[in-house]
């Protein structure tokens, strides 16, 4: 992983999950960055139910804090359901605060 794609990581952890209040990445929702050219970012992502009510909120979050980026000037955030999330995504700070909530 490259600088740019582990500060554009770093910066998704300012974007919450609203119902769990976990960041997109300790939930383990980014499943990858790719920098396909200069000043553009395209996210995959998942979300931890297809029919998660709150898609517009987490995705235009996503949008928002990557076109934030200095360095970036269009972030493309692409959901995909494969593989499916499962708490097994989540990493060890996500489990220790999924398990406070």
């Amino acid at each position: 992983m490259t600088d740019l794609q582990n500060k554009i990581r770093e910066n998704l952890k300012t974007v919450y999950d609203p119902e769990l209040n976990i960041n997109v990445v300790d939930l383990g929702l980014i499943y990858d960055i790719d920098i396909p050219e200069p000043r553009t970012a395209k996210i995959l992502m998942t979300l931890t139910t297809p029919g998660c009510p709150l898609h517009d909120s987490i995705v235009s979050g996503i949008k928002y804090c990557v076109q934030g980026m200095e360095e970036i000037e269009h972030a493309d955030v692409q959901l995909t359901w494969e593989p499916a999330w499962t708490p097994d995504r989540m990493t060890a700070d996500g489990k220790k605060l999924l398990q406070g909530f």
